[in-house]
């Protein structure tokens, strides 16, 4: 019986090395350098920035700050579109994430803010700036936006969560669920089961144009990369409280917030959440974009939709109040 077993365990055994090996060479078929640049942060530190586009001076730059397990890659379809729009972007790897060095732990809000300021000054981008955020890159803006008020032109939340979400009970549920899942992740990235999934709609559920797909790949099955992640997501709920001890944005900042999906059913109480800081700015608009998926939002097929609430802060910046805007079609 122990023959047998002995001839089990070593077949797996090679099954395993055969499909890591197999996935190892695929992962690397046609790679490239990375887009961006890596920029230096001061004390020996650099992060990763992609910026696209002509700098104008009658228009702001956008930053974009990806959610959980997102890099700058994620932005690739969103820059495309808003530079075509004549829109100056950049977007950016977190410590540890996508082609970043690692940072000091712990990966809370705080940590990502204080890089992203280092990074901000660094860059040589003027501001003030349209600050763009996905998922739980809402958090993330809530902080940075109290912390440096004088460098906001107005905010757009792209299916984005808030401090206050994070309160509801079905929000601490998903939360919880979501961290067990990340450490999976990181553990399956970490062993190499991923590699060989990387040319599956797994390895870019956005739908990316070529560049930002092959590194969108490469994220998904890079085990320090789905670590970091994992890391910052089991930190949640410290970032959320981090990121509720700041004010609630200026009423006077244009904010607009763009939703994955219809407002009905069971989503309306999440759907209102995610609305609440348009309702609470003097010039607010809402879009629950019907079709999207939370990933697919920042694909080609939807980017038009953060390319219109772009132009809708900027062209918003110092009117007079005005109602809310919601321009989700019936």
């Amino acid at each position: 019986m122990l023959k047998h077993a002995g001839r089990a365990l070593a077949a797996f055994t090679l099954l395993y090395v055969s499909f890591v090996a197999a996935g190892g060479v695929m992962a690397g078929v046609g790679s490239k350098p990375p887009r961006g640049a890596q920029v230096d942060i001061g004390e020996g530190r650099t992060l990763r920035l992609v910026c696209e586009g002509e700098a104008r001076a009658d228009r702001p730059t956008v930053w974009l700050e990806a959610g959980a397990f997102g890099f700058a890659a994620d932005w690739g379809a969103t820059q495309d579109a808003l530079a075509a729009a004549g829109w100056r972007t950049c977007a950016y790897d977190r410590a540890g994430m996508g082609y970043s060095p690692p940072g000091p732990a712990p990966r809370d809000g705080l940590a990502i803010v204080t890089d992203f300021e280092k990074l901000v000054a660094a860059s040589g981008e003027k501001g003030p700036f349209i600050l763009v955020g996905h998922s739980m890159a809402g958090l993330r803006l809530r902080e940075y936006a109290g912390r440096n008020p004088s460098q906001v032109a107005g905010l757009v939340l792209v299916d984005a969560a808030t401090p206050e979400a994070a309160q509801l009970r079905r929000a601490k549920s998903f939360i919880n669920s979501f961290v067990f899942a990340s450490r999976a992740a990181a553990l399956g990235a970490s062993a190499g089961l991923y590699k060989p999934l990387v040319y599956t709609r797994l390895g870019d559920k956005i739908g990316l144009p070529p560049d930002a797909k092959a590194e969108k790949r490469w994220g998904f099955a890079n085990g320090r990369h789905n670590r970091t992640s994992a890391a910052e997501v089991s930190l949640w709920a410290e970032s959320s409280a981090q990121a509720g001890a700041e004010p609630p944005f200026a009423p006077e900042w244009p904010v607009a917030v763009v939703t994955a999906g219809a407002r009905v059913g069971d989503r309306v109480q999440w759907k209102d959440m995610q609305a609440a800081p348009a309702q609470a700015s003097q010039h607010g608009y809402v879009d629950h974009v019907a079709g999207a998926s939370h990933t697919r939002l920042l694909g080609g097929e939807f980017a038009d939709h953060i390319v219109r609430a772009v132009e809708f802060v900027a062209a918003e910046r110092g009117k007079p109040a005005q109602a809310l805007v919601d321009v989700t079609a019936p």
